[in-house]
């Protein structure tokens, strides 16, 4: 009874189909007994009017009852329908019983009209009157066949009742539903949102009912659009004029490298040089951050990932170099996708960079492309140390880094990496790249090929 009446609070459309059918049962139920007890009520009056007519055909026709035959054929019929006329009294003699076609022993001091009478086990409706002789007579009909015949017509009378009833709580139950599937589609939408789709629902099909609801919650949605871009232009602001400083003290660190100074004094320098790079890379980072959580354009054109490899391998070549690593594409396969060239320069060279970073001297990265499951896959591999399971759910949240890193970064990478991917309906998976050993980096971006063709045909539809 709880769950009932929980479920009953928490879905609207559930209490209103259930209070429209409790309604419609109960309605139902009150016309079904009216309509029976009316029906029945004007049988007995039909049958009751039978034998006022059989009395006054008696009277008109100046007739007088006839002995009560009991021959075979009579008994043979069925006695529970017929019609009995007889003088009152003379029943009372009659050797005879009633079903084998014999008299009722009626009291000659019955009043004139209609009685309901017990005799010998059996009721029966007698209507007493005199006819034009002066003669007093009964006519009668047993009561078990007029029941029986007033039920039967009751009956009828409510079969449309049960039949439409369950039909009716059929269609309203079908009704309420289609006229909540608006307000379905609209959650459906809006679940299925992106975080940087902040556009206002469309109202135009809502109920009235709703419609103040939804202009509420686009009110709420142009305030929050509102409140991430001051966010984002401040991060892009703050990080654009930091730049400068730290581009004059990476200038100034330069020119007193030039200067001649002690071992310890240059060792410290080469320290200072090392935290402004950091901070430049950090700025970087943040920009690029701050742009990639804007809304995406459409591109004009398809983007070729082994270009993209080629890109990414130009700029980063000299630190994978300094480290000895091997790197490079593996197989010529080349795959066309739907996306922003920037973003996806951005993702491969993040992944990238934290390959080199985190795989030790000599140590190898992978570049490759293919096509599973209905999907572009871009996959990096490193022989680094890989990233334990527990891990996995954090490290794409901004600023976490793995525990016990010793590499200089800013935690952004992976971050950066997720908001294009859901930018572009992509999906990343993590995985080893030796699982016999549990060790090296496997990272999997699945770009799906119908959804970003299918963006750029209404692009350019």
């Amino acid at each position: 009874m709880d769950g009932l009446k929980g479920r009953l609070n928490a879905s609207v459309q559930i209490k209103l189909s259930f209070t429209l059918a409790a309604a419609i049962v109960v309605v139902a139920v009150v016309a079904g007994i009216f309509s029976f007890m009316s029906a029945f009520d004007e049988a007995h009056e039909l049958q009751d009017d039978v034998l006022r007519q059989v009395a006054w055909l008696m009277r008109q026709q100046h007739l007088s009852p006839a002995p009560a035959p009991t021959d075979a054929g009579l008994k043979e019929s069925n006695e529970e329908s017929r019609v009995i006329v007889q003088r009152l009294g003379d029943g009372k003699g009659s050797q005879a019983g009633v079903d084998a076609g014999g008299l009722l022993p009626l009291p000659a001091t019955l009043t004139d009209g209609l009685h309901t009478l017990d005799v010998d086990g059996e009721t029966f409706r007698v209507l007493v009157s005199a006819t034009t002789a002066g003669e007093r007579i009964a006519v009668a009909q047993e009561s078990g066949f007029r029941d029986q015949i007033a039920r039967e017509s009751a009956l009828r009378t409510v079969t449309p009742f049960l039949v439409l009833v369950p039909l009716l709580l059929l269609i309203v139950a079908d009704l309420v539903r289609k006229m909540f599937q608006p307000i379905a589609a609209l959650s459906r939408e809006i679940d299925q949102r992106a975080e940087q789709e902040l556009h206002p629902i469309d109202d135009r099909r809502l109920p009235s009912e709703v419609r103040p609801f939804v202009v509420a919650i686009n009110r709420l949605l142009a305030r929050v659009a509102q409140s991430m871009d001051t966010q984002r232009r401040f991060v892009a602001d703050a990080a654009h004029e930091l730049r400068s400083p730290l581009t004059a003290l990476s200038l100034q660190a330069e020119r007193l490298a030039e200067a001649e100074m002690s071992g310890p004094a240059r060792e410290r320098l080469n320290v200072l040089r090392q935290g402004i790079e950091r901070g430049r890379s950090l700025l970087d980072q943040l920009l690029t951050l701050a742009r990639v959580q804007s809304p995406a354009e459409l591109p004009a054109s398809p983007v070729s990932i082994q270009a993209i490899y080629r890109r990414v391998l130009e700029d980063l070549m000299p630190l994978a170099e300094a480290k000895h690593i091997d790197i490079g594409v593996e197989g010529a396969q080349d795959a066309r996708v739907w996306a922003s060239e920037l973003d996806m320069i951005a993702v491969v060279r993040n992944l990238v960079d934290n390959a080199i970073r985190y795989t030790p001297q000599g140590g190898r990265v992978d570049l490759s492309v293919s096509s599973a499951e209905g999907c572009t896959v871009l996959r990096i591999q490193d022989t680094g140390p890989g990233i334990p399971l527990a891990e996995r759910d954090r490290v794409f949240d901004a600023f976490y880094r793995t525990l016990g890193s010793a590499q200089i970064g800013s935690g952004l990478g992976l971050s950066i990496v997720r908001t294009i991917a859901k930018r572009i309906g992509a999906d990343i998976r993590l995985g080893f790249s030796d699982e016999g050993h549990q060790t090296g980096l496997s990272v999997a971006v699945l770009i799906p090929v119908k959804g970003s063709f299918r963006a750029a045909e209404s692009r350019a539809g």
